[in-house]
């Protein structure tokens, strides 16, 4: 006999027990699927959480360099301190930077405020307010979807228009089109030219649709003359990227005037810190569950195991005539790892039928995907935590003695 025939007989005995012992089946798979349910669970909300983030730091683009006074990431009071005394970036090295750069797309100056928009009557409080150049939509990586963004002409002469955020838009102007309006930003008036693209929050916290972006000039002969800059390096190839951070870097460092011996006095931030960041708390969070899942796991196996140990000593006769009549070893060993596999399958299927109403549920109020790939890996948990617990006493079975076994009554 064959390893396929095997596998089909052992099946068929395998599906004639289950179904034989009902209730008892229904209460043995409880445990993987309070197990499974975990699994999916876990597994959904940590890609959902995944997904969502990804999509809240794309503004930040793989392929642009921000140049700044500070680190995104750094934490301690002393390196915060550290960089507080770092000197402000200006427009003039922005300019430098433009000239030297030769693996750069775009190179960007930006800065920023917090002011309220009036509008008549309504009013929009702390929204970001951006002075920034033409190179801002090539950097920033954001569309226009009412009107037009600023042109070079208004970006040089300073012209006093602004490109409004959807949330300050519908804010001030509810239904209405903004384009062509006049607001006030701070005391000074501009002229709505544009209104851009929704793009959602940041790590669902700061919202980037409450925006004004304004030209350069504009905002230095209006709000402040002589801001901190940050500086927007969007590369030419994303393979290029480190090629591009060690050129800017080096550029910066002689703008700046470092000598050889001196530490950076500036910092290059870019969007893969905050993925790395967020894939240490995201294992964090995926070591705990995995944690927690293998204790149900373990403890479902555990009954699992019990089971069908059960199972062996009453079938101890049937095991020694299938041995006297010619039954290999791994037949016999065969049949009863396809008996609680298909136990733990049957857990798992019931496991993913509950977790897709409560994967529903926590989408209202969590970002959550039950994907093929998850469902994938429930199904494979199931199916080796039964090959897992079926093992010893499958190899119990199979290494019966036949006269013995034949005795049993």
């Amino acid at each position: 006999m064959n390893i396929f025939s095997e596998f089909k007989e052992g099946m068929s005995i395998s599906w004639g027990a289950i179904r034989a012992n009902k209730m008892r089946s229904i209460l043995t798979t409880l445990g993987i699927v309070i197990g499974i349910v975990t699994v999916t669970l876990m597994g959904t909300a940590i890609e959902g959480l995944n997904s969502a983030f990804m999509r809240s730091i794309s503004f930040i683009g793989a392929d642009v360099l921000y140049v700044d006074r500070f680190n995104w990431m750094s934490h301690s009071h002393e390196e915060w301190m550290r960089m507080q005394k770092r000197r402000p970036l200006n427009l003039a090295q922005s300019t430098s930077l433009e000239k030297s750069l030769t693996l750069a797309r775009a190179v960007t100056p930006a800065t920023d405020t917090m002011l309220p928009i009036k509008y008549k009557n309504r009013r929009s409080d702390s929204v970001h307010i951006v002075g920034t150049t033409e190179g801002f939509l090539v950097t920033s990586g954001i569309g226009v979807s009412q009107g037009r963004f600023m042109s070079p002409t208004e970006i040089e002469g300073g012209r006093p228009v602004c490109v409004l955020g959807t949330d300050v838009s519908s804010n001030l102007f509810q239904r209405a089109s903004a384009v062509g309006n006049k607001v006030t930003i701070g005391n000074s008036s501009f002229e709505v030219v544009g209104v851009l693209e929704k793009q959602g929050s940041f790590l669902g916290g700061m919202s980037l649709d409450n925006q004004a972006i304004i030209p350069l000039k504009q905002f230095l002969v209006s709000f402040q003359n002589n801001p901190d800059f940050q500086i927007q390096v969007k590369v030419k190839e994303l393979e290029q990227l480190e090629e591009a951070r060690e050129e800017l870097r080096l550029a910066m460092r002689k703008i700046r005037r470092l000598a050889p011996s001196e530490p950076d006095d500036f910092a290059i931030n870019q969007q893969d810190q905050f993925v790395e960041m967020f894939h240490k708390v995201a294992g964090t969070i995926a070591a705990v569950g995995l944690f927690i899942t293998g204790l149900s796991l373990f403890v479902g196996g555990i009954g699992i195991m019990n089971i069908m140990f059960v199972s062996v000593a009453e079938r101890t006769r049937e095991i020694g005539i299938r041995k006297a009549i010619g039954a290999k070893r791994r037949t016999i060993m065969l049949q009863f790892l396809i008996e609680a596999a298909s136990i733990c399958l049957l857990g798992g299927l019931v496991g993913l039928a509950l977790a897709w109403p409560i994967t529903l549920i926590i989408q209202k109020f969590l970002p959550a995907t039950l994907s093929l790939t998850v469902m994938g890996i429930a199904i494979a948990v199931s199916l080796v935590t039964g090959v897992l617990s079926g093992f010893f006493p499958a190899w119990r079975a199979a290494r019966m003695n036949p006269v013995d076994a034949l005795r049993n009554e």
